[in-house]
């Protein structure tokens, strides 16, 4: 059975400047002004929590200790406000629709919290889609380590042998390889055609090309 497994951040929804907007509150509740930027840190934004708080301290020119002391108040603050602005990709939920009448299954493998993940996916509607999902702390390990994957593909009641990963970061890229299974990478992320310097097997320019795409690279 054909599996396709999504990444969720940048990949199957924009999630950008929520994120920013979280960790913008962190700095904004010390006094500072907000340092990061919805549109122009969005790359940031999908490396995750500690990552923008570190850039934000960066050209605060203020001491790191804040990164691990304000990491729970970002997720508290993103939590209460994770669907402000994040949107689902054009054509994701027709794309979806399509793969699952071909029989493929499903799952998302996100290095997001898992209860996150689990909120967010419920508020934009697609959670019923996928058969697994795992988060970042879902398991003793995480992306790009490939017991992630595969564990994600075994809840899903699919077969590695026949997986394809979905993803828009060198995270994902490097996930795929330690796999051994064929990545995907989005072509309207924050890098667009710089993309094609990772060398995924192949660049997804929009959802509604999806289903043609993955029976290129994993024929029925």
């Amino acid at each position: 059975m054909r599996t396709a497994i999504f990444d969720l951040d940048g990949t199957l929804a924009d999630t950008s400047a929520d994120l920013i907007a979280a960790a913008n509150a962190c700095f904004v509740g010390r006094g500072h002004a907000a340092p990061l930027d919805a549109v122009g840190d969005a790359l940031t934004a999908f490396g995750g929590g500690r990552a923008m708080l570190r850039l934000g301290v960066q050209r605060l020119g203020i001491d790191d200790v804040i990164i691990d002391e304000e990491y729970q108040t970002l997720l508290d603050h993103y939590d209460a406000h994770i669907d402000v602005h994040t949107r689902l990709y054009p054509g994701v939920e027709a794309a979806l629709d399509r793969l699952a009448a071909d029989d493929w299954v499903l799952g998302v493998c996100t290095n997001k919290p898992e209860a996150l993940a689990e909120t967010l996916l419920k508020k934009i509607g697609i959670r019923d889609r996928f058969t697994a999902m795992l988060g970042a702390d879902t398991l003793p390990v995480r992306k790009p380590n490939p017991e992630h994957l595969f564990e994600t593909v075994r809840r899903a009641g699919g077969n590695v042998d026949r997986t394809v990963l979905m993803g828009d970061t060198i995270t994902d890229r490097d996930t795929a390889r330690n796999a051994g299974v064929p990545i995907v990478l989005v072509g309207f992320g924050p890098l667009g055609a710089d993309i094609v310097d990772m060398q995924p097997d192949a660049i997804l320019p929009h959802y509604d090309d999806l289903p043609d795409l993955l029976d290129r690279l994993i024929p029925r």
